[in-house]
Order: structure tokens, then sequence, then C-alpha cells
């Protein structure tokens, strides 16, 4: 029985943490997934390339559709903000 519940259990784990993989950005040159703060290259096509890969590209402007831009933390914009209250 205890066997059972260790497999399970390792089970449930793995399939969160493949869950997880399946929703972060990845490097299209390393693999790596950027850090929080990171400025990225992000194609129209959705591909990513991080700062560490950016010099290894040919085409460094924005003709082919890249854009800049900084990964920001996954409650970026899920925070609670501060409103100050009229006097009444």
């Amino acid at each position: 029985m205890r066997r059972s519940r260790d497999t399970l259990g390792q089970h449930l784990v793995r399939k969160s943490v493949d869950r997880l993989a399946e929703q972060r950005d990845v490097c299209t040159g390393c693999g790596r997934t950027p850090l929080t703060g990171e400025r990225v290259q992000r194609y129209e096509d959705g591909r990513l390339v991080c700062e560490l890969c950016r010099p290894l590209r040919r085409v460094t402007d924005t003709r082919d559709g890249a854009h800049d831009e900084v990964v920001r933390h996954s409650e970026y914009g899920h925070t609670v903000r501060l409103v100050s209250r009229a006097a009444a």
C-alpha cells in the first residue's frame, strides 16, 4: 500500500511540473527560461530569444517582426493597488 501512494504522489508531482513547463516561455536558441527582469526579443511567430543569445543572431533590428520586451513576474497585473479614499 505504501508503494502505491509514493507512486501516485510522484505521478501527481510529475504531471503538475509538466503542465507548468508547457506554459513557460523558453529561448529558441538555448532552451532556457528567461529570468524576471531580463530583456528578450519576441518575434511575431511566437519565437523568443533571450538576452544571452541575442548577440549570436545576425539580424538585430526590428525589421524581421521582432520587438523587445522585459520578462515580467507571473503576478504582474494581478496585484492590489492602494487607492486613497476621498474625504467624506
